[in-house]
């Protein structure tokens, strides 16, 4: 009896170790990417708050991944994501046409950071938001600072249901959806969207369990507890220092 404990405890081991030895690359490549010199400085001096080896360790991001960062503006994870996944990896960063229609900027300025030297793996995509097809099944979508947007005026007819619809039908059974976003008062649902870019957490959850998917994880890696959750987040009093929430979905 005892020699077969021992001899499932050793397996237990061997079977582990390739895992650990797995996570231990996929964390060593987003630390790479992270601190990859070519980076603009302006996104280097903004990781300090934004904690990005940390948050994509703990969204599961892993060489390999096909990816879309859903309204990535400027590319800020979208440069990471790309060196994270490897050349096996492809990154897809989905601009939105009605976001594009409201700030045209936004698409010379994800075309110019694809078109940056090391990021072969990106594909640009300007499509609907709550329509979108990268092509291929997906092993995850990626939201930062984000999600508030798909309930907002200048979006036009979509919302989060119908973009969580529309996640929900691009990933691989057991991919994951991962949002950041800024906490709004409890209890305040969508009155925040428009007048404070922040939404209630729980509005959230209830919108994406709907469409289907299980809660993975929650994280509080982007807390910052001073923050009153009433001030506007572009305010220059409170921007770059809201409290953030970072939610882990996964599709069964």
């Amino acid at each position: 009896m005892r020699n077969r404990l021992i001899l499932a405890a050793v397996a237990a081991v061997l079977v582990a170790a390739p895992m650990s030895a797995a996570a231990l690359q996929a964390n060593d490549l987003i630390a790479a990417a992270v601190a990859n010199p070519a980076r603009p400085a302006e996104d280097r001096e903004r990781d300090a708050l934004r904690k990005p080896a940390e948050t994509l360790e703990w969204a599961g991001v892993k060489p390999g991944m096909r990816i879309m960062d859903l309204v990535p503006g400027g590319g800020y994870f979208t440069r990471i994501l790309s060196q994270a996944v490897g050349e096996g990896g492809r990154i897809y960063a989905m601009q939105p046409t009605e976001a594009v229609s409201a700030f045209p900027q936004y698409r010379e300025m994800i075309e110019k950071m694809a078109a940056e030297p090391g990021y072969d793996n990106v594909s640009v995509l300007f499509q609907p938001v709550a329509g979108f097809d990268a092509g291929e099944p997906l092993d995850m979508v990626f939201t930062a600072l984000n999600y508030h947007d798909f309930h907002a005026d200048f979006m036009g007819d979509a919302d989060g249901p119908q973009v969580n619809a529309a996640v929900f039908g691009a990933l691989k059974p057991g991919g994951l959806y991962v949002i950041i976003d800024h906490h709004a008062t409890a209890g305040s649902g969508l009155a925040d969207v428009n007048r404070l870019h922040r939404i209630d957490i729980e509005q959230v959850k209830r919108e994406v369990l709907a469409a289907g998917f299980v809660l993975d994880g929650e994280s509080d890696l982007l807390a910052h507890p001073d923050d009153p959750r009433t001030a506007m987040v572009f305010n220059p009093a409170i921007r770059g220092r809201t409290d953030q929430f970072m939610l882990r979905f996964r599709k069964p």
